[in-house]
């Protein structure tokens, strides 16, 4: 068997040139490359401001936990690479134990080739011919390759046949029929229409029936009795579902599990005879928002254990224009705001919170409206943030600190994505 992740794709980013073309970089580091600034031993002291960074203690421990959590429930893991879109973070993953990435679209399936990732989980419809093409091209070079995605529609599956017959694929694309709940995004919302979606596949020569799949969290928003009854009567009919098809593989695959219920998704699907691969990709890098509250590990999952949260903005105070008010170099361009505004937390040096009241009102695109803070204009402040998947897309190059909460913390590496 094969790497999971060409190991020397990701090793080369130790040689990429550093230049203004990194926001988080400072101009000290232009010319040197990754691997040569890191031997100078920087610390956060050398970078500027806004910036976004990562704890490699609490990755670390992310990693690790559901890691053995997944294990321990017999249960895979997927993890969804969009969250990050770092190999280098998708190595981590791979190399504790997980059977495979999961991507969202071409472009970021086009990423994860390009670092030989084997097992793919596209957690979408792929219709594109020109994709598709692209596609037949890839399995048909890499017998290794393992891939399946989703199809909700049985003129999805005429459009794959179709695509894939024009670009001469041999081998077929496994696909799994992707079931939906009311009010949810994509998927199949009645039993007998993703039958008929099935039975469309095992006709069409270019795809295989290898399984069932669907993301739980598209119907529920938060952890509630209401929202919790909701994800299980979905898990169960995507069981039922299950147990009606006639898969064309030897061991089909049935998927589900963001970050928020993958306790749930263990609960109905683990015991069943199949793949079970969960998909929770937010994980990795967690939060000081959303997650931190819908987490299963922070409702007592996990022997007591939690994930922590690994990324950190930092933003210098630029204007005090008013008593209550004082304005941060950080704003929408830098930071996450879907799921919650930044939370500040401490002021750079001094260890301790700018006062429990303070807040972040409202972001502008290149500032933060932080008021009630016992600041200064000159203070850095560290802000917790709410949601991973729409923070690090706005950062190509991350520093990694030694540990976020140090009086001087270490750079001890630099995170490349690619969004």
């Amino acid at each position: 068997m094969g790497k999971a992740i060409d190991e020397r794709a990701v090793d080369a980013l130790g040689a990429e040139r550093l230049d203004w073309r990194f926001k988080a970089i400072p101009a000290a580091a232009d010319g040197a490359t990754v691997e040569e600034y890191l031997r100078t031993r920087p610390t956060l002291d050398d970078f500027g401001t806004p910036l976004l960074t990562l704890d490699a203690r609490a990755l670390d421990h992310n990693v690790r936990l559901m890691a053995s959590w997944t294990e321990e429930a017999g249960v895979h893991l997927a993890p969804h690479g969009k969250t990050t879109m770092a190999p280098a973070l998708w190595r981590r993953q791979l190399d504790a134990g997980a059977w495979g990435i999961t991507l969202a679209n071409l472009p970021q399936l086009r990423v994860g080739r390009a670092f030989g990732v084997r097992n793919v989980l596209l957690a979408n419809a792929l219709l594109d011919p020109a994709g598709l093409a692209w596609l037949s091209r890839e399995l048909d070079g890499d017998p290794g390759f393992t891939f399946l995605s989703w199809v909700d529609a049985v003129r999805s599956v005429e459009l794959m046949d179709q695509a894939l017959r024009a670009a001469g694929a041999s081998r077929p694309v496994d696909v799994c029929v992707e079931l939906g709940g009311p009010g949810g995004r994509t998927g199949v919302r009645d039993d007998d229409e993703a039958a008929a979606v099935a039975e469309a596949v095992r006709r069409a020569p270019t795809l295989r029936l290898a399984g069932v799949a669907g993301y739980e969290g598209a119907l529920a928003h938060d952890a509630s009795d209401e929202g919790r009854a909701a994800v299980e009567t979905y898990l169960r009919r995507m069981a039922a579902l299950h147990e009606r098809l006639a898969y064309e593989v030897d061991e089909p695959v049935v998927s589900a599990g963001g970050s928020a219920f993958f306790d749930q998704v263990v609960d109905v699907l683990a015991g069943l005879d199949a793949r079970v691969v969960l998909r929770s990709g937010a994980y990795v890098v967690h939060d000081d928002g959303f997650y931190r509250s819908i987490s299963p590990f922070a409702r007592g999952t996990g022997h007591g254990e939690r994930l922590r949260s690994a990324m950190h903005a930092w933003a210098r105070v630029v204007s005090r224009p008013e008593p209550a008010l004082a304005l941060l170099d950080a704003g929408r361009r830098d930071l996450s705001f879907d799921e919650g505004l930044p939370e500040p937390q401490l002021v750079r040096g001094a260890g301790t919170a700018p006062v429990a009241d303070a807040r972040v009102t409202a972001l502008n695109d290149q500032h933060a409206f932080l008021r009630d803070a016992d600041v200064r204009v000159g203070d850095v402040v560290r802000l917790g943030l709410s949601h991973p998947c729409t923070v690090l897309d706005k950062w190509t190059l991350i520093p990694v600190v030694d540990d976020a909460d140090a009086d001087t913390p270490a750079v001890v590496d630099l995170i490349r994505t690619w969004f």
